[in-house]
């Protein structure tokens, strides 16, 4: 029999560090601790909430890993700009998709995942009480990065109302000498909205006129969109912007960690500055890999958007089972909605997860703005998502045409 000795609480000897601030554990992070006990506990938790794709990449990628591992000179250390022929293959799917020319040598830098690149921008541009424009709600990871870099949060409020776009001109009364770095995410997460034809040019003029560096992340460019788009198709984006996009979500890569960072050289040589003394490069057949899912036609994209489209269906009869309503013309990988009168996000998930067992997100945690919404992800099955309807008190509706329009 194996004793367990019990150890006493140990006391750090070291404060936290002042860079660390208010920064707390991310959100998701702690919810999936609280689902495994709950799990452990002998409850079957359908987790609706997070964004992390269920569907395995392209068979031709699995492939072309499995064939770069089994080589013997694949595992050591690779280049801190990745391998030519990785950004070679993003220049010519931005090529292909977003009709944007890039020079593959000096204007893409491979990342791990977007997410990094979030924090490589930041300490890379920002120094302490530079301010940082972010948008609420928006992606966590924005403000926690700024406040990392010792940047200083500036939230501009997005609305329903707006469709979830800025107000630029507000913004300009505003003042803005201060800023440095403006963060925006269309299509965006977690509101659903697309960007209208007409506003990056209006951004990439806002951001010449005021000397901010736009940053775009770009992961949901292809889910459920009609129409891809890059911030940097617009003429003059590069002298003000970059944009990251992943392969985590259309490649359903999420975690081979596969992104990169899109602009002008300048841009990205202090960018590498940082990151290069921040890890040894990316590993041999996963970027061997990706330079295959970056060739995939889209064929491939519309049987991705064909099997969202049928389980945003079951998504949307499960907002109606909440009595929340929402817009219909979403795009991504979720589908946002607002809770009804007397109660918010917050307790509408709590009673699913804790009376029904269905844990989905509260749009608090993307900032106050969202404090009235939830998000359902559409990374789970049809199975799990009616099981899900079922369980908070919804029936199964036979999908017709108009549903979808």
């Amino acid at each position: 029999m194996t004793t367990i000795t019990q150890h006493a609480p140990v006391t750090p000897i070291l404060p936290v560090s002042d860079r660390l601030g208010e920064t707390q554990e991310y959100y998701f992070s702690s919810k999936l601790r609280e689902i495994a006990t709950l799990r452990a506990q002998g409850r079957d938790i359908l987790n609706l909430g997070i964004g992390s794709p269920d569907l395995p990449p392209a068979p031709e990628v699995i492939a072309a890993l499995t064939a770069s591992a089994e080589r013997p000179d694949a595992h050591g250390y690779q280049p801190y700009t990745g391998r030519p022929e990785l950004r070679e293959a993003f220049a010519s799917w931005y090529r292909r998709f977003f009709d944007v020319e890039l020079d593959p040598a000096t204007e893409l830098l491979p990342l791990m995942g977007s997410k990094e690149g979030i924090m490589h921008i930041s300490m890379a541009f920002l120094n302490p009480g530079d301010e940082v424009l972010i948008p609420n709600p928006g992606y966590p990871t924005y403000r926690s990065a700024t406040e990392l870099a010792g940047g200083t949060v500036r939230t501009y409020d997005l609305s329903e109302d707006t469709g979830w776009l800025p107000d630029l001109d507000a913004l300009s009364d505003q003042g803005l000498d201060g800023v440095k770095i403006m963060w925006i995410n269309y299509p965006h997460m977690p509101t659903g909205a697309a960007a209208p034809p007409d506003f990056f040019p209006r951004l990439v003029d806002f951001a010449r006129h005021h000397r901010i560096l736009l940053v775009n992340d770009n992961p949901y460019a292809f889910i459920l969109t009609d129409t891809v788009q890059s911030l940097l198709c617009i003429p003059g984006a590069k002298e003000v912007a970059l944009e990251l996009s992943s392969l985590s979500k259309a490649q359903n890569m999420a975690g081979w960690r596969v992104g990169v960072l899109a602009g002008a050289a300048p841009y990205l040589q202090t960018v590498l500055r940082f990151k290069s003394n921040m890890d040894s490069g990316m590993f041999l057949p996963v970027q061997q890999a990706a330079t295959v899912a970056l060739s995939l036609g889209q064929d491939w994209y519309d049987r991705l958007n064909a099997t969202y489209r049928e389980r945003r269906t079951i998504a949307l009869q499960i907002m109606d089972a909440l009595d929340c309503s929402y817009q219909r013309d979403q795009v991504g990988l979720f589908v946002w909605a607002k809770t009804p009168p007397g109660t918010d996000g917050y307790r509408t998930c709590d009673r699913a997860l804790y009376d029904h067992d269905v844990f989905i997100t509260p749009g608090g945690i993307f900032g106050s703005a969202g404090e009235d919404y939830v998000r359902i992800s559409l990374c789970s099955s049809v199975e799990v998502l009616r099981q899900a309807l079922v369980r908070l008190g919804g029936r199964t509706q036979v999908q017709t045409k108009s549903q979808e329009q």
